[in-house]
């Protein structure tokens, strides 16, 4: 028993001594742990602060500026105010188109409103308008009220504010404060208002205005016009109203001016803390234009009373016309300088202050383009009706005369003593199937010169002479060498206006050379039958023979001012092109011009020379065909000043439609401007 005891406590001794061998062992490994978890903690806070130190240093010496610049930046707040529009002044420097201020009333639809609350709030508008203000201007009826609050949308996103009323008085100003709870979704806005002349000079010509917000989605000019601009005073604002067409939208850069601001400074939770600081807007240049008042009204009404008075007549020339639309350009010879072009009918352009109702919409929109530089549809409610009559683009008829002289002249198919025996017809084709090209009436001119081919408008001598002999020379080439010459007097090109919209014409001739042969392309083109053209296409065209051979640019602004009246931009004559022929040339046609008979210019003090036209188009709609007259004159014949073309679509024949209207054009200008250098002619 005494030897088993003694055994147990050596092992047991054993025991502990083993024990105690590994806990040393465990607590040096510990220390080793705890050794390099503190050396890796200092490492590591050695490296946060290095990079903290070296970000610091950074900060200070390397972002300083740019820090600094974002704390004022954060420190400010404040909204752009748009810039106020140039004026547009006609020739004499009275007002066209002017910004004005006003207060305006202004709603927005807020979602989920429905009609009837709109009808409703429209009544209690309307009684408080009738309270408070103007008796003068005439009073809006619940119903205009409810049109103008859009809420279908036609005229306005959803989001935008509608102006319900301009021109607010003071008693209105003040009730509406007073009670803005009353009335959800009114705002009281002060704002510059385009305004234009009531008497409404040349209102396509200058053109309108409408919200960016729009314009931005529906014209390229406005789509990235904001696109890397850093300068605050020139973004565009959604808010702001802009150019929309016309001069308003060419020179739409320099009349619009630079935006003001109205900044604050602001704590770190946005509250203002300190005064507002304003830059005021920078008005915009102002457009003195070439357009003189008296020339432009005269031609308007011209073109009005004309359409009047051909839709009354018995006369065999204008029995069938059926004119709803004129148009008519008025350009000096040497210059190129636009004294006046109208559009007509026309329209108020005050109507789109702050957006139009629908219904308002539908009735200008016939009369909102410019149809002296592009295509209009007459204005006919109905489509089937419209389809009925011609639009503003229409072949030059017998005004291409003149020049298809000149083609036959510079390409020698004829000279200027050529004669050739005019039986009232020319007949062209397989033998056993010829078409005929007659004259009007099928008249037998007898023998006939170039000069007296154009006197007595024979379509046969220029079908025979020119087109025949130039398709004979040439063959196919022949359409292109037409080409070449329409294109130099400007016919089938845009006129270099710049005006947005400008179309350069239709041709025709390449499509018939086609469809039917080059022969009968070049026939019917030398006749004006291959080809529809403008009427400020035309209008430079007749200063080309005008002033022999110089094609002027169209000019519209006789020079820009800024808001000080300081002159910044003057006009200068721009000679696009010349033509060169000799003289024996342009007095073949000039003396065939003297002799052409033409209504409405009994006992003008002045010399002139014309061509007419009767351009008919076949297959209007149902009705066989149609005559459009067009005219061209220059004046006086001797050192030529003014050159007109007038257009009446559907109007009978151009000596007797068209003419007149350029007849009281010619006399407005003399009395205003002076054909001669004698100045003005007394009344």
């Amino acid at each position: 028993m005494w030897k088993l005891r003694r055994t147990d406590r050596k092992r047991g001794s054993r025991v502990s001594e083993s024990n105690s061998e590994e806990a040393q062992k465990r607590e040096i490994r510990i220390r080793r742990h705890f050794s390099f978890r503190l050396n890796l903690f200092f490492f590591l806070t050695f490296g946060l602060f290095s990079l903290l130190i070296v970000r610091l240093a950074y900060l200070q010496f390397v972002e300083a500026a740019a820090l600094k610049d974002q704390k004022n930046s954060l420190g400010t707040a404040g909204v752009s105010i748009p810039p106020i529009r140039g004026n547009i002044y006609d020739s004499e420097g009275n007002r066209i188109a002017y910004s004005t201020s006003t207060q305006s009333l202004y709603y927005t639809l807020a979602t989920g409103t429905k009609p009837e609350e709109g009808r409703a709030l429209a009544a209690r508008l309307v009684q408080a308008f009738n309270l408070y203000g103007d008796a003068s201007v005439p009073a809006l009826t619940a119903e205009e009220v409810f049109e103008k609050m859009d809420f279908k949308g036609r005229v306005h996103y959803p989001f935008q504010q509608r102006r319900i009323k301009t021109g607010l008085t003071q008693k209105e100003i003040a009730y509406f404060s007073e009670h803005r709870d009353e009335f959800k979704g009114i705002d009281i806005v002060e704002e510059s208002i385009r305004q234009y002349a009531p008497d409404r000079v040349a209102v396509q010509l200058v053109g309108y205005m409408n919200k960016m917000k729009g314009a931005k989605e529906n014209l390229a000019f406005y789509k990235n016009i904001n696109k890397n601009q850093d300068d605050p005073a020139l973004k565009y604002l959604d808010s702001e109203e802009v150019g929309y067409d016309g001069l308003e939208l060419m020179y739409q850069n320099e009349l619009r001016g630079r935006n003001g601001y109205k900044t604050y400074q602001v704590n770190n939770q946005s509250m203002i803390v300190g005064d507002a600081k304003l830059t005021k807007p920078v008005k915009g240049q102002n457009l003195y234009l070439t357009i003189n008042r008296h020339v432009q009204l005269t031609a308007q009404q011209a073109i009005m009373d004309q359409i009047q008075s051909i839709r009354q007549s018995t006369a065999k020339q204008e029995k069938d016309a059926q004119p709803t639309t004129g148009y008519a350009v008025a350009m000096e010879v040497d210059t190129g300088k636009v004294v006046a072009m109208a559009s007509m009918p026309d329209y108020d352009p005050n109507v789109w202050q702050g957006g139009i109702d629908s219904a308002t919409f539908a009735q200008i929109m016939p009369f909102m383009e410019n149809g002296t530089i592009k295509e209009v549809y007459p204005p006919y409610d109905d489509p089937k009706e419209r389809a009925q009559h011609p639009t503003s683009l229409v072949p030059l008829g017998s005004t291409q005369k003149p020049l298809t002289i000149l083609v036959g002249l510079s390409e020698k198919l004829i000279t200027p003593t050529t004669t050739w025996n005019d039986p009232g017809y020319f007949p062209f084709g397989a033998k056993g199937h010829e078409t005929e090209v007659q004259n009007a009436s099928r008249a037998a001119n007898g023998t006939l010169t170039p000069t007296r081919a154009i006197a007595k408008s024979s379509n046969a001598f220029m079908a025979a002479n020119v087109g025949d002999a130039l398709f004979k020379r040439d063959r196919s080439k022949g359409v292109d060498v037409w080409d070449s010459y329409m294109k130099r007097f400007g016919l089938g090109v845009k006129t270099g206006s710049g005006l947005p919209k400008e179309s350069a014409g239709t041709i025709e001739y390449f499509h018939e050379a086609k469809a039917g042969s080059a022969q009968s392309a070049l026939i019917y083109a030398s006749f004006g039958q291959q080809g529809k053209y403008t009427t400020l296409q035309l209008a430079q065209y007749a200063s080309m023979l005008a002033n022999r051979g110089k094609r002027m640019q169209p000019q519209f602004v006789d020079h820009r001012t800024d808001a000080d009246g300081n002159v910044v931009a003057t006009f200068q004559p721009v000679v696009l092109g010349t033509v060169d022929f000799p003289n024996v040339y342009w007095e073949t046609i000039e003396k065939g011009m003297d002799q052409v008979p033409v209504q409405g210019f009994e006992g003008v003090q002045y010399s002139f020379r014309r061509k007419t036209g009767t351009s008919q188009q076949q297959g209007v709609g149902k009705r066989k065909f149609v005559e459009n007259a067009v005219f061209i004159a220059y004046a006086p014949a001797e050192k030529p000043k003014l050159a007109v073309a007038v257009v009446v679509p559907d109007g009978g024949y151009g000596g007797w439609g068209a003419a007149p209207i350029a007849r009281k054009i010619f006399d407005a200008y003399d009395a205003t401007v002076g054909l001669t250098a004698a100045g003005p002619r007394a009344p």
